[in-house]
């Protein structure tokens, strides 16, 4: 049955106020990501923004001796005015405390979004008070709020510096309006709007830039630890998990390495040509990948050259593993008479990756020599 009237539901049936509720639930979260993302994602982030926290630091100590020699030695109603100076000494004094914050774990959650806000809340706080105590709009105090905004710019994200800037216009106003907006005055918010969007804009910027340059760093890391014809791992990549399985070797975790070598891949080439000996490598890094878990490992060494490094157990050996690999590579191969020579060596505790190797290469020499399509452990 349908509603009477056509503007109660919309699309796919939905009430209109569950999709507004729901919209204005997402608008919400995306404006709390903008305003509380993540600031540090690794320890040379957080080294980064510790640095930041410092020149904040030396800028507002820097800024509160400015307004306490203007407050000593300039004819304005704030000369001497013991607010003022009190207000200046706080500063000097009391900022430095922020350094003795745990700076590292703070930047890495929403604390760290969280503890700038306050800080420049308490900071526009102080500049409107001083301006307040310094006879109001006419005072040149409330320049400071510039000084704060482009603080702000080269570190905040844009949703931040939109809010702060938003705060320290309807606190002016706030302050200052409230018995009569006077032209100074309203020409001094205009001004302070216009620069909050520049300051905006060069926050998205650099934000922005940070972002592809996180991407670019991740793509790197992704290509060098990647064959680019198989896009499995690399040996680069197996080199360095091995000293992990080696290390959880002596906490009694069972590992094997398998180094797998190909039969008959030079005929493949040779006969059909190089693209079709790519298909097939294609073809072997899936089905080895598709023969061990998730958490194993199987890598392209080079050439027709594959290892694999997985965990073993009582009731599923090593052995058991190299006959389930060379099942599977002999499928996929049997059009071009493609099987394998596995040698399968268990990680030692305390082993050396280049001996741990050196044994499964032997092991699979002797498959090879043997005839192939088999595996072969380590001689005695």
């Amino acid at each position: 049955m349908t509603s009477a009237f056509p503007g109660d539901r919309r699309e796919g049936g939905a009430p209109a106020g569950a999709r507004d509720a729901g919209m204005l639930r997402r608008r919400l979260g995306m404006l709390r990501d903008g305003l509380f993302r993540t600031l540090a994602e690794d320890d040379d982030r957080a080294a980064y923004w510790i640095r930041h926290v410092r020149y904040g630091v030396l800028l507002s100590q820097l800024s509160a001796a400015a307004v306490l020699v203007y407050a000593l030695f300039t004819e304005t109603p704030g000369r001497h005015h013991p607010g003022l100076l009190l207000m200046a000494v706080a500063v000097i004094l009391g900022c430095p405390a922020l350094l003795l914050l745990p700076l590292r774990a703070i930047l890495r959650d929403r604390r760290g979004p969280a503890m700038f806000y306050l800080w420049t809340i308490a900071t526009t706080a102080l500049i409107l008070l001083a301006t307040w105590l310094d006879g109001g709009a006419s005072s040149p105090v409330d320049a400071l709020l510039f000084l704060t905004l482009t603080y702000m710019a080269v570190a905040y994200p844009p949703h931040g510096v939109v809010a702060m800037g938003v705060l320290m216009m309807s606190g002016y106003v706030l302050v200052f309006g409230t018995s009569g907006m006077t032209t100074s005055a309203a020409f001094f918010v205009a001004v302070l709007g216009a620069f909050t969007l520049i300051c905006t804009m060069s926050s998205a910027n650099a934000w922005a830039a940070h972002d592809r340059q996180v991407q670019l760093i991740a793509t790197q890391r992704t290509l060098a630890a990647t064959d680019p014809l198989t896009g499995i791992p690399n040996r680069r990549t197996l080199i360095e998990r091995l000293p992990l399985a080696v290390a959880a070797a002596a906490s009694g975790r069972r590992t094997v390495v398998c180094a797998v070598d190909l039969d008959g891949f030079k005929g493949v080439n040779d006969r059909d040509g190089h693209a079709a000996g790519d298909a097939l490598l294609k073809a072997v890094a899936s089905v080895l990948g598709a023969a061990v878990r998730e958490t194993d490992t199987v890598a392209r060494l080079g050439g027709d050259e594959f290892a694999v490094l997985a965990d073993i157990s009582d009731t599923f050996s090593g052995e058991m593993l190299a006959q389930r690999l060379c099942q599977a590579i002999a499928v996929v191969g049997a059009r071009g008479g493609v099987t394998a020579s596995i040698g399968v060596a268990e990680v030692v505790p305390g082993e050396d990756v280049a001996d741990l190797l050196h044994r499964a290469d032997a092991a699979m020499y002797r498959a090879k020599a043997a005839g192939g399509d088999r595996f072969a452990v380590p001689s005695a």
